[in-house]
């Protein structure tokens, strides 16, 4: 799995290519938390939970379901937004993506038993074919590990992020100056 930062370096990009000009504070932490949450079931090893089993690492909380359900939560408790309005289906869209995020990253890692995308209606964990992602260590172990990982999550990571972050930075520049300038 990539490091809880780099989950949240996604998120962060992602949110830069959201359709509001101005969000709140709130908005970049929940991404972050979001895109980090699914490593949440780590805790499952201290009692004793399988690694394969559905509620083991890579399962429930890496699913497609878990990341719809979580953002229609986060958007419901963190933001008045009327449902099924535009902004409403924009912020659980959002949400989505960035929880999901996390399971794609995953599966472009060179480590573990793939992620149930589909749990818990198909326990099968997936990976992708192209996976250039060295697997981060879990918890404090990456103290005493070796810096390949971070090295990996830097190339295939963060340095396209900055990239995309630029990029959004610059376009909305580019149309800002555009709209300004127009008779």
């Amino acid at each position: 799995m990539p490091s809880i930062f780099s989950h949240a370096i996604v998120a962060v990009t992602l949110g830069k290519f959201y359709p509001a000009r101005k969000v709140p504070a709130r908005f970049w932490v929940l991404a972050a938390i979001c895109a980090a949450l699914p490593d949440i079931d780590v805790i499952g090893f201290a009692f004793g939970i399988p690694y394969g089993a559905l509620f083991g690492h890579r399962g429930l909380t890496h699913s497609l379901l878990f990341a719809a359900v979580l953002s229609m939560l986060v958007v419901w408790l963190a933001f008045h937004a009327r449902w099924f309005s535009k902004q409403w289906f924009l912020l659980v869209v959002y949400f989505f993506i960035v929880t999901a995020s996390h399971g794609v990253l995953d599966a472009m890692t060179n480590g573990g038993l793939g992620v149930a995308f589909f749990s818990p209606f198909n326990n099968t964990r997936y990976f992708f074919s192209w996976r250039p992602i060295q697997v981060s260590p879990i918890g404090l172990d990456f103290l005493f590990s070796g810096p390949s990982w971070l090295i990996s999550e830097i190339k295939w990571i963060w340095i396209p992020a900055a990239v995309l972050v630029a990029s959004a930075s610059l376009y909305r520049k580019l149309m800002t100056d555009k709209s300004n300038s127009a008779p």
